[in-house]
């Protein structure tokens, strides 16, 4: 993250920044019920899901944030692949991930909220989340040839 760092999340009950409430991108109209029904699974069904679509690209994410819940919902999105926790426990961060990965759906890109990316728009976010990728990507293919 631009002058941040990454830091191990453990399995704990502490809650993370921002109010409970998870921001979707990327997701078509028809991924998305299959993504609610995910959290279902997982007793994550009261949950407030946003699902950010083109339109929102240029909006912080704390304006995101302030929006009524559901939005965006049947309505697709172009945006890189990604969610955006906010205000989760440590536990609900790792059962959300372990949930999705073993989902069959596509690799995303995933971000907590801080108090440094509120301020970010959301189309700032995912071009900050790709080159992280990027470099990760890079990074490994150096040290596993």
């Amino acid at each position: 993250m631009r002058n941040g760092t990454f830091t191990k999340v453990e399995k704990s009950a502490e809650k993370m920044y921002g109010p409970r409430q998870l921001l979707v991108c990327g997701y078509t109209s028809g991924q998305q019920p299959i993504f609610l029904a995910l959290l279902k699974q997982i007793d994550m069904v009261d949950l407030p899901v946003k699902f950010i679509t083109d339109e929102d690209s240029h909006r912080t994410l704390k304006d995101v944030l302030a929006l009524k819940e559901k939005r965006g919902e049947g309505k697709p999105s172009t945006l890189s692949r990604a969610i955006i926790m906010c205000g989760l426990t440590h536990k609900e961060l790792h059962r959300l991930m372990g949930v999705y990965r073993g989902s069959g759906f596509p690799k995303q890109f995933w971000a907590t909220l801080t108090p440094v990316s509120e301020n970010w728009t959301v189309k700032d976010l995912l071009e900050e989340l790709a080159r992280e990728s990027e470099a990760m990507r890079q990074r490994n293919s150096s040290t596993n040839p």
